[in-house]
């Protein structure tokens, strides 16, 4: 089997005998049913594929789709003029790249279509070689833009500026300027247009970049197009039980075990309400491929726009994760520094949980161990600045909780704590100080991710603040700053944490811990089993 890794144009992957997951039907439910669309879907989920499966069916390439669902469905094949603007791999963050590559675009279609010398701005030029195309073929125009926010992800929140007519002004708005004069073609071309798409991982700016253009239908929580790219359970089982056959032998596991690991280190994606799961398929098919399970699609990019936007946030990720929020806190917000959950999600770096239908809102969290563990250590290793790295300190810890050996647990947690440069720790009051602290252990033990974690737990007498369950042992923690560890063990025994492991078989460890907000470390511990 032919795994398409890196390869994103639907004619190279059918023309070559590559593995393609069918999903034409969809795409036929797609173009005949609507006319302007937005889809939204994290990086490397097969946005690119799906814009160039668009542009092949639309010039009418009804060979390349024989055998496929959309054979049976579509009967005339008819060929539009299509336009296909493709914003990836360029570096927008050089001031002048956008210009230069829609420039690019514009003169190719008009060295096609013509050009009217009294039209200088782009959004015109674009206007008139739609009106022209369609006059020519006598048939509306196709348009799809792929990663139509890239311009804008490059800027965000950098600082950077260029001058324009001689004023100084933020990268990041002149990109928006030029987005959206392009983009207003498409109202007033809207008599020479059969088709648009735009994919993109955010909508974040869809508010300023589309005034003046009639929004597009959002896509992106659609339950009719909710699979329409990644990988569903029906469909792995469908395309790939030989591969999964073989990754079950060599990792020494059942087929069932195999379908195991594989869901809980890539599946967990939820697009819309029916919380149908979707696996990420650049992780699956390099797994199927290499056969080796690896974290392929975080170690594909970093997320440097989400540092950027963590570290001017309001909220830290313990307050983010694991809460029930409406629609519009994290879909149609426009996403800012100081509320960075829209773009968090619309990334790929959580995704919807739960869905409560009575009062419409959705939970959210880490959709797999794959991101769980990658976004984690980025982000405690750019928060703490130790010079000791978070993922291989949180490995070690679970090891020790896994043997019942608390005194080298203690020890490995105080050292890292006193790695972490004094700039770092720095608070201006109480307040801050222990915001830290709970923010600095809500990221070093998520990341234990080899047992059952709690943060912030809720019981009938309060919030414990950790629980660490394993297969031999519980551990009750209790965190205080500038207190003392029997003060912390006093709230475990009064608030009754221990009561529901009563009738537990597992031995059971209460924690207290005391944290010094002047050596920045533990300098009080204590444990009762």
């Amino acid at each position: 089997m032919k795994y398409p890794i890196g390869i994103q144009s639907f004619d190279q992957i059918i023309e070559g005998g590559f593995v393609y997951v069918d999903k034409t039907d969809m795409i036929y439910k797609l173009v005949t049913e609507g006319k302007i669309y937005f889809l939204g879907r994290p990086r490397r989920f097969g946005k690119s594929l799906l814009v160039s499966t668009l542009k092949h069916y639309f010039l009418g390439h009804k060979e390349l789709f024989k055998g496929l669902k959309i054979d049976r469905l579509e009967k005339d094949w008819l060929e539009y003029p299509v336009f296909h603007i493709d914003f990836n791999g360029v570096d927008f963050t050089q001031p002048g790249s956008l210009e230069d590559r829609i420039e690019r675009y514009l003169s190719t279609w008009e060295e096609t279509y013509g050009s009217h010398p009294a039209w200088k701005i782009m959004g015109d030029r674009f206007e008139y070689v739609l009106r022209q195309a369609h006059e020519r073929t006598g048939r509306r125009c196709v348009v799809l833009v792929d990663e139509y926010d890239k311009p804008l992800l490059d800027v965000l929140d950098i600082g950077a500026e260029v001058t324009v007519d001689g004023n100084r002004v933020l990268l990041e708005e002149r990109n928006r300027e030029v987005l959206r004069s392009f983009y207003s073609t498409f109202k007033a071309a809207d008599a020479d247009l059969q088709f648009v798409l735009l994919t993109g991982v955010t909508k974040f700016s869809q508010i300023t970049v589309f005034s003046g253009f009639n929004q597009p239908a959002d896509i992106s929580m659609v339950s009719d197009f909710d699979t329409l790219c990644g990988i569903t359970q029906e469909e792995l089982e469908s395309y790939f039980a030989e591969p999964i056959a073989e990754l079950a032998q060599r990792y020494h596991q059942t087929i069932p075990g195999m379908m195991q690991l594989l869901k809980q280190r890539y599946d967990g994606y939820h697009f819309s309400t029916r919380l149908v799961d979707v696996y990420n398929p650049f992780s699956l098919l390099n797994v199927f491929r290499y056969k080796e399970m690896q974290d392929y699609w975080f170690r594909s990019g970093t997320p440097t726009y989400l540092l950027r936007l963590l570290n001017h946030a309001q909220e830290g990720l313990d307050e983010m994760t694991g809460r029930y929020y409406f629609r519009r806190d994290f879909v149609d917000y426009k996403a800012t520094a100081e509320k960075p959950l829209p773009m968090i999600y619309q990334s790929g770096y959580l995704t919807i949980k739960d869905y409560n239908w009575e009062d419409d809102t959705f939970l959210l969290d880490f959709p797999n161990n794959e991101v769980k563990a990658g976004f984690l250590t980025v982000i405690a290793s750019d928060y703490l600045k130790s010079s000791e790295d978070a993922g291989s300190l949180a490995l070690q810890l679970s090891k020790t909780l896994k043997a019942g050996d608390l005194e080298s647990f203690q020890k490995l947690l105080t050292a890292f704590l006193a790695s972490i440069p004094y700039s770092m720790r720095r608070k201006n009051d109480e307040r801050e100080w222990e915001r830290y602290f709970h923010y600095t252990f809500y990221l070093i033990l998520r990341l234990m991710s080899l047992y059952v974690v709690y943060t912030e737990k809720e019981q009938s007498q309060g919030r414990v603040d950790c629980i660490v369950e394993t297969d031999n042992y519980v551990y009750i923690f209790e965190f205080k700053l500038d207190s003392t560890a029997a003060a912390a063990l006093k709230q475990i025994e009064n608030t009754g944490y221990a009561r529901p492991y009563a009738a537990d078989p597992r031995r059971l460890y209460k924690v207290g811990v005391n944290f010094s907000s002047k050596t920045g470390t533990i300098d009080d511990w204590k444990v009762i089993d």
